[in-house]
């Protein structure tokens, strides 16, 4: 999924969004630390991590365990050590010294990340489980979540919440709110009916107009029981044709064959044009077209998810170089899911890319960090980069905006498919 955001100040969401109409889609770099401000030597990226540190270090410490890779002990650390006494992480805890107070917000997103970072890594049962029980206990009445506690359920959230429930163990199926609501209740809430331009999608919020294609790429994946990883699965040749009802299968068909349609032409999707810019050109979003991979492929879709995946193979590695450790990390689960080899995604090794955004790994089959086309250097050239994907970004604005009112938002293991 792609998919963040934030419940900090006002003005930090509306630089975000400045910062996220950068004409590359997910290309454009996000504000740098300032010099003077040291950062912790476990954290993958060299961007300020004010907003998507424990996002980035998840998806960079899960896509490293995805591709045999053992990460540095430093760097799962680092991860651990953000946990607030309540099981919730927030986005970043600058000094771990000082318990978690009611000023630093946590959110859903960064505590279900880190949740599937954690659970594959194996050996942090007590943190994973004190996390699931906070996820569990800010579960709104209607069975989704919200960024933050306390807001209006959003397609993005609810998905990457139950990708955390299926990675540590549970059966979000059946994790029933106080309104005894389950999270597919609430994902079916935000299917769009066949007919139209957005057809069998899922919208962010319900009357949330704008783009889809990100909480439509959650939702697909988390219905079929998925979280960031999926495993490569044969084409179960679906048709592509949008059926009516709401039960969970026929939606999560339906966003399939939405985001096939949206892929067809081009090969990826595109980004929603920013607040004031509507007659903007569209640019290419390499990190939803990553999340909509893995969401076909998780839906049996892979022959539909070829078209994106050599788009990708062909120009993500640009992207990802210039944004960051999660945007090798969605690179690294698209090729995962598709069974292509990360280590050769169009002529980049994507594993040592990435491991050279952080400390470097403690072993593992892919441990080396240098390679021809990869080498240490891409992960020194993000001096200005957020060390997260620009669509993060992009995520993280729009969600803020929707916790105040205007729109909020954020992108395990399969699950037997009969």
């Amino acid at each position: 999924m792609t998919t963040v955001r934030r419940g900090a100040a006002a003005f930090a969401a509306a630089a975000v969004l400045a910062t996220a109409a950068a004409p590359a889609a997910v290309a454009a770099p996000s504000p740098s630390p300032s010099p003077s401000v040291a950062l912790p030597s476990g954290l993958y990226g060299t961007g300020d991590p004010t907003y998507d540190g424990v996002w980035r270090q998840s998806l960079a410490l899960l896509a490293q365990d995805t591709a045999g890779v053992v990460p540095a002990a430093k760097a799962v650390d680092f991860l651990t050590g953000q946990q607030c006494a309540d099981g919730g992480f927030a986005s970043y805890r600058a000094d771990v010294s000082k318990p978690c107070d009611a000023e630093l917000p946590r959110d859903t997103n960064a505590t279900s990340a880190a949740v599937q970072a954690l659970a594959a890594l194996g050996g942090r049962d007590a943190a994973v489980t004190k996390a699931v029980d906070w996820l569990k206990s800010v579960q709104n009445e209607d069975g989704g979540w919200s960024y933050n506690p306390g807001g209006g359920s959003d397609a993005n959230s609810t998905s990457v919440v139950v990708g955390a429930l299926a990675a540590a163990g549970q059966k979000p199926a059946e994790v029933t709110s106080k309104g005894r609501k389950t999270p597919d209740q609430a994902l079916e809430t935000f299917a769009v009916r066949c007919g139209g331009e957005n057809g069998g999608a899922f919208v962010f919020q319900k009357g949330t107009p704008g783009a889809v294609g990100d909480s439509t790429a959650a939702a697909v994946t988390a219905l079929n029981g998925d979280g960031f990883v999926v495993d490569p699965v044969k084409d179960l040749g679906e048709d592509t044709e949008c059926r009516k009802g709401a039960a969970n299968e026929t939606a999560a068909h339906n966003g399939g064959v939405f985001l096939a349609k949206k892929l067809a032409a081009t090969g990826h999707l595109d980004t929603a044009p920013m607040p004031g810019a509507e007659d903007a050109d569209p640019q290419p979003d390499f990190g939803n077209t990553a999340d909509a991979v893995v969401a076909l492929t998780a839906q049996g879709m892979a022959k539909q998810a070829e078209k994106p995946l050599q788009w990708l193979e062909k120009n993500g590695a640009g992207w990802a170089k210039q944004a960051g450790p999660a945007a090798y990390a969605q690179l690294v689960f698209a090729a995962h899911a598709s069974g292509a080899d990360p280590k050769n995604f169009g002529g980049t090794d994507l594993v040592a890319a990435l491991n050279a955004t952080g400390p470097a790994p403690q072993g593992g089959a892919d441990a080396s960090s240098g390679s021809p086309s990869a080498s240490a250097d891409s992960g020194k050239d993000e001096a200005s980069d957020d060390g997260g994907s620009m669509s993060t970004w992009w995520i993280v604005g729009v969600f803020f905006v929707a916790a105040v009112g205007v729109g909020f938002l954020f992108s395990g293991r399969r699950k037997s498919r009969s």
